[in-house]
């Protein structure tokens, strides 16, 4: 009884290693999305409770709240209602689609004054399902039924999220997907013929989209997609044989979908070594770089200019310090569940930091894509501190042997 009772895991026992760096980064998120949404006047907002800053305040608060409730309860209980918690999210997913659209697209769920989008959290949930349905014995992964339903899994939300549109939150769905099927142990043959016909899908959409429109009718990028595609590889917009005026225009369009990119690696290499100052980045106090990204999808760009490459550094070993705990603790757990689970999560954290900082410094084509603990947004602050608590969840339970 004594050794049973020295085993059990203890509700206090709290990896710092884990957590410290989290809440690091999410006191730097609010001072910064602060310097990037208040440079600009308070008198924007019409109630006090709409900056950013405070909005994402009490999101915070409440991911930490959700993200240790989640903490506290069996990961294994969380697995077995996993299923159910998939199917809500699917269904969040298409509620979205009663909404009219925002900025062009419909990904929230308006209540109140309040949106919801339902995509961050619907990752989460598609991780943990994935999990319950991979822990299975060896013999069984190889089936390709198994393999079917297991894509089928990954491909509700996908297709779902992707038409809302959301490029960005789609595609993580594919790396965290394979990275889970690895953990697993499915068939390493299988798992090459995947990325073989992923790799020819995303060729011949591609050819698609820049060379023949709308020769392949079932999987059509946006024309923004297409044109963001087209300026990542230099590609001019105006033809050949075009007109002055078709010229002209051909390159309005072009410094149109550059903007953006071309204001953030002006705020990234002009912060030099130590940045300008907190609250003292011109590009955005100045407007150059956009008010609706430059707290959100482009917070990077903001930390660069005004902490300069010290900040920017903090922040990816911040990052990797959280990635390479959830690698630890993966190798730590208890069970293949365990391992399954945190490999997805680690995955799901650092696709999201490869490809928004990826973005900002363009080395990947724009795609919109919120950098974990950073950016502005109570879903996916909500998402990544619950993501810390399955996290911490496993490492609760790891084996003691």
């Amino acid at each position: 009884m004594l050794m049973n009772a020295l085993s059990r895991p203890s509700p206090t026992q709290v990896d710092w290693y884990l957590l410290l760096p989290a809440l690091l980064l999410a006191g730097m998120g609010v001072a910064f999305i602060y310097s990037a949404a208040t440079v600009h006047g308070l008198d924007d907002y019409m109630r006090w409770y709409q900056h950013p800053y405070l909005r994402q305040i009490l999101a915070l608060l409440v991911g930490l709240g959700l993200g240790a409730a989640v903490c506290l309860v069996d990961y294994h209980s969380i697995a077995r209602w996993s299923l159910v918690f998939y199917w809500a999210s699917l269904l969040l997913l298409l509620i979205v689609f009663l909404y009219e659209p925002r900025y062009g697209a419909r990904r929230w769920i308006s209540v109140g004054s309040l949106a919801i989008q339902p995509s961050e959290f619907a990752k989460l949930a598609t991780i943990c399902s994935l999990a319950n349905y991979l822990s299975r014995p060896a013999n069984e992964l190889s089936s390709p039924q198994l393999l079917l339903r297991t894509l089928l899994m990954i491909g509700l939300p996908f297709a779902l999220i992707l038409i809302e549109p959301d490029l960005g939150s789609s595609i993580v769905l594919i790396p965290v997907g394979l990275s889970m099927m690895f953990m697993a142990g499915i068939p390493r043959r299988y798992l090459f013929r995947l990325l073989a016909g992923a790799a020819l899908l995303v060729s011949l959409v591609l050819v698609d989209a820049l060379y023949y429109p709308r020769l392949i009718p079932v999987f059509q990028l946006e024309d923004y997609q297409t044109n963001r595609i087209r300026v990542y590889l230099g590609m001019p917009f105006a033809a050949p044989d075009a007109s002055p005026s078709e010229r002209r225009k051909a390159d309005f369009e072009e410094r149109r979908f550059t903007y953006n990119v071309d204001q953030a690696m002006i705020s990234v290499g002009s912060g030099g070594w130590r940045g300008k100052g907190w609250c003292e980045g011109t590009q955005n106090a100045l407007g150059y770089l956009p008010k609706k990204v430059a707290h959100n999808d482009f917070i990077f760009s903001v930390i660069a200019e005004e902490w300069g490459f010290l900040g920017s550094v903090s922040v990816v070993i911040l990052h990797g310090m959280i990635i390479l705990r959830g690698l630890v603790i993966a190798a730590i757990a208890r069970d293949g569940l365990g391992r399954v689970l945190a490999v997805g999560l680690t995955m799901l954290l650092f696709t999201h930091v490869f490809i928004n900082i990826g973005v900002n410094i363009r080395l990947l084509p724009v795609t919109g894509l919120p950098l974990p603990f950073l950016s502005a947004g109570g879903s996916s602050a909500i998402s990544f501190m619950m993501a810390l608590g399955l996290l911490q969840n496993i490492k609760r339970h790891q084996r003691n042997y």
